[in-house]
């Protein structure tokens, strides 16, 4: 803990209704604004640090030891190496933790500082995280200058200027400006991280995909073709491909539904093989009819319990989304298929009669539990069935 001895008030987090709350920094130094939000996961901060669903949110770690595994080079989850981490800033209980871990590459200081990213450290992240939990998640600007000199009333303007998530297409800065492949599988301990062989060709089409569903998908089979956010049905359907993937993303989905909704039902009545998360999941409720709706506090943690009402099975799962499908207005013929079990929100949805599916939760595990990586095997079933009935 020797970077954090007698630390200096040397960073804030200023709210819209004035709030000031007073640390000390690490990380880049500067100022942003964003929605804060609370993780509840006891490990992978650096993945979710690099989820590109995390764009212009501000993460308050309930987790006290942050720092314990250093960085490195795989943990990021941006599928764009080059690409700064989506999340705006961070804030800790503690100092940052010094790594002891065979997999560090560079201390967490050190990484934050070369990615842009502020931190916030030493505050109470449990008064923050009740506060979330009883009147919801809220903007601020967070701020760190190694002199403690900070000008309010710029800082002031700059959450003025900041509009928030809701009404938010936060897509087109998250999406790949170009198509692309992947083949690259999940990480072993034997081997690393190894190109799988594929059996079937997928067109992702990329809301801010994360590494780690790439690798479950070639694990599972897939090679995958890449593709912006805005492509069009006629665009995806001209690579041929035997399932299209719908992919995980930040910000509003009915903003982003403005554009991708009619390109997914293009798609849905095509009857190709659809798979979705998260973001991609509430595109495809968009795509059907339905409608999606701001949640007070959201759902980030590696440790939601959802059940799957097919099975009736029951997993722990990693979600990140602050925006849930409004479940009465599901139209006829589309299932409901999962729903959280701390709240009963719902968190997956299935077209009756075509091989359309989609889920709220992240399957991939990244970080968190591994109980749903049977979901691709899900779509490459049915991609197979599909490949038999033609």
């Amino acid at each position: 803990m020797a970077r954090w001895e007698n630390p200096v008030e040397t960073a804030l987090l200023l709210t819209r209704d004035g709030a000031r709350i007073s640390g000390f920094g690490a990380g880049a130094a500067g100022s942003v604004c964003g929605e804060v939000c609370f993780n509840t996961a006891m490990t992978g901060y650096q993945e979710i640090i690099t989820d590109p669903s995390y764009s212009d949110q501000i993460i308050t770690f309930t987790f006290p030891h942050i720092g314990n595994v250093g960085a490195n080079r795989q943990d990021v989850e941006t599928s764009d190496a080059a690409k700064p981490p989506m999340a705006r800033g961070i804030i800790i209980g503690e100092g940052i933790t010094e790594p002891a871990n065979y997999r560090a590459e560079t201390h967490l200081d050190d990484w934050l500082k070369a990615q842009g990213v502020i931190a916030l450290c030493g505050v109470d992240t449990r008064a923050i995280t009740r506060h979330i939990r009883e009147d919801g998640m809220f903007d601020a600007v967070l701020a760190h200058d190694p002199q403690g000199q900070f000008d309010i009333d710029k800082l002031t303007a700059e959450l003025a200027a900041f509009k928030g998530l809701k009404d938010a297409d936060l897509a087109g800065e998250a999406t790949t400006a170009a198509p692309y492949d992947w083949r690259q599988g999940r990480w072993s301990w034997e081997a690393g991280f190894q190109d799988a062989e594929p059996r079937f060709h997928v067109v992702a089409m990329d809301f801010g995909i994360k590494r780690n569903i790439l690798r479950c998908l070639a694990s599972a089979g897939c090679r995958i073709t890449i593709v912006p956010a805005d492509t069009t049905a006629e665009a995806v359907l001209a690579h041929k491909p035997d399932g299209v993937f719908l992919s995980n993303g930040p910000g509003d989905p009915a903003a982003t539904g403005l554009y991708a909704a009619a390109e997914v039902a293009k798609l849905v009545a095509h009857g190709v093989p659809i798979f979705g998360i998260c973001l991609g999941h509430q595109i495809l409720a968009h795509a059907l009819g339905a409608q999606t709706m701001k949640m007070p506090q959201g759902h980030h943690g590696a440790n939601h319990p959802v059940q799957d009402l097919t099975t009736g099975k029951v997993e722990i799962t990693s979600m990140n989304h602050g925006f849930t499908i409004a479940r009465d207005t599901l139209p006829d013929g589309v299932i409901e298929t999962h729903i959280s079990l701390f709240d009963r929100t719902n968190c997956g949805i299935a077209v009756a009669g075509k091989p359309v599916f989609s889920v709220q939760y992240h399957p991939e595990a990244s970080p968190g539990p591994q109980d749903s990586h049977y979901l691709f095997d899900r779509f490459t079933a049915a991609m197979a069935k599909a490949h038999e009935s033609r």
